[in-house]
């Protein structure tokens, strides 16, 4: 086969599952295309949590009429199929059973309920299997769920808005608008794609904010603060519905309809514990919206996936100084109205809390 026509129907795959973002987690994004004769015949995506993965809907919206070409045909897939029973049955086996006889795989699933078993059942039942098609795009596009997995931990985005003096809060750390209100709609779809969104109580009380995507279509994430005395007052917003919250603090714990607080030993180093708690709770990617001290330390402990800076020009003549990014990749630079916003990857080969 000639490896850019692999290439061709796997980039098809990646745009068809990148569709599913923001609905699938904590599942990880996948896309499928059913080939016969350089003819595309079926192709679906993981569309929600618990629902058909890609490779049955794939198979579903074969027409009747092609069906009988289904066991002739190749089946290409950004993520080997998995192997094991949860929300769905195994799509491994729906694959044998449909008597497909090529398929192609993009990566290897390392989560260790499928972890190449998917694979050792599409063999068992010899079907042809050739994996590594785009493998690096496929694995950039479930970097979250990669990482959550193999660093037992979310994968973390940090975000915030500066002015071109470097500035991004008033003197007295009282929040100002720094960039465009068009801005903020992109900032909620960020919002709607990660599962939870991060501040520290200097944020939580200072600007008593909403931390949902309002401004956005889809799943509000998992509210999270870091309040070690639990200060936030109880009229805010992040004691309120309708999205939940989650209060880490060194206060006693408790529970209401919509907030949780629990405990954590602030005495100890702090990060290793959020991931842990973070991880039990399946949470597989976090973005950060502040303030400077909660951006600080997560970039001196090197715990961040990415950060996206949006440059605004408010003029500031003083304030609170924005963090400064060591060891990292300028990815893309997009702008909106006057704002820049710039996407940087961490650069460093492993990161360690």
């Amino acid at each position: 086969m000639d490896s850019s026509i692999d290439e061709f129907y796997m980039q098809r795959c990646i745009q068809l599952a990148r569709l599913g973002a923001g609905n699938v987690a904590p599942n990880p994004m996948v896309g499928a295309v059913l080939v016969y004769q350089g003819r595309i015949i079926g192709e679906g995506y993981h569309r929600q949590y618990g629902y058909a993965h890609a490779e049955v809907n794939c198979i579903q919206a074969v027409k009747p009429g092609d069906r009988h070409l289904i066991p002739a045909a190749t089946i290409y897939v950004s993520l080997e199929p998995c192997a094991h029973y949860g929300k769905t049955p195994p799509c491994a086996e729906l694959i044998v059973a449909e008597k497909i006889g090529e398929v192609v795989i993009g990566c290897v699933d390392t989560f260790s309920k499928v972890a190449g078993k998917g694979i050792e059942i599409l063999k068992n039942a010899g079907i042809t299997v050739r994996t590594g098609i785009l493998e690096a795009a496929c694995r950039e596009l479930n970097s979250r769920f990669f990482t959550f997995h193999e660093q037992q931990r979310p994968y973390i985005i940090l975000k915030w808005a500066q002015n071109t003096d470097g500035y991004m809060a008033g003197a007295d750390g009282r929040p100002v608008r720094i960039s465009d209100t068009l801005t903020d709609r992109l900032v909620h779809r960020w919002r709607s794609e990660e599962m939870g969104i991060l501040v520290g109580a200097n944020t939580a009380i200072a600007d008593n904010p909403r931390l949902n995507n309002r401004h956005w279509t889809g799943k509000d994430p998992l509210r999270i603060v870091i309040d070690r005395a639990l200060q936030t007052p109880r009229a805010y917003h992040l004691w309120n519905g309708p999205s939940a919250t989650l209060f880490i603090t060194a206060s006693s714990a408790e529970k209401t309809s919509v907030a949780e607080a629990i405990t954590a030993d602030f005495s100890q180093p702090l990060l290793p514990q959020l991931m842990k708690i973070l991880h039990g709770r399946n949470i597989l990617s976090v973005l950060v919206e502040g303030g400077a001290y909660v951006l600080e330390h997560l970039i001196a402990a090197g715990l961040w996936d990415e950060a996206r800076i949006i440059f605004g020009n408010n003029p500031l003549a003083q304030g609170v100084k924005a963090p400064t990014l060591p060891q990292h990749l300028l990815m893309k630079e997009i702008s909106i109205k006057g704002d820049k916003i710039l996407y940087y990857r961490n650069s460093r080969e492993a990161l360690t809390i």
